[in-house]
């Protein structure tokens, strides 16, 4: 699934599982390395991220780079800033039957570094 705005890019995937299941995968810094291809390893005080979180990730290329969790709606939806600029969101949205939509939102290039 695709979804076009004018601040984003928006990549969805239905999943056969619990929101709380899913957001629980994407918010451990543990399971980042084995579910996103640009995360190698993270260095954060805490395993799951939180408002104001503030690590380092190692990207795919072998740079260090650090980031910051700018915004978090406990369940719903997380962004973040990587070495300072705007990086992507994650949006669970549950379905009727009690599973999950998975969104990765991508923000459009004039909207990186605001």
């Amino acid at each position: 699934m695709i979804r076009i705005s004018a601040n984003r890019i928006s990549i969805g995937r239905s999943y056969n599982a619990s929101p709380s299941l899913v957001w629980n995968v994407i918010t451990d810094t543990v399971q980042w390395p084995q579910r996103g291809p640009t995360v190698k390893r993270v260095e954060l005080a805490e395993r799951f991220i939180r408002k104001g979180s503030r690590g380092r990730v190692l990207t795919a290329i072998g740079i260090w780079l650090p980031f910051v969790i700018v915004e978090y709606e406990h369940a719903g939806f997380w962004s973040w800033k990587v070495a300072s600029v705007k990086a992507t969101g994650h949006r669970i949205q549950t379905t009727n039957t009690g599973d999950c939509s998975l969104w990765f939102e991508i923000p459009i290039i004039a909207n990186l570094f605001l």
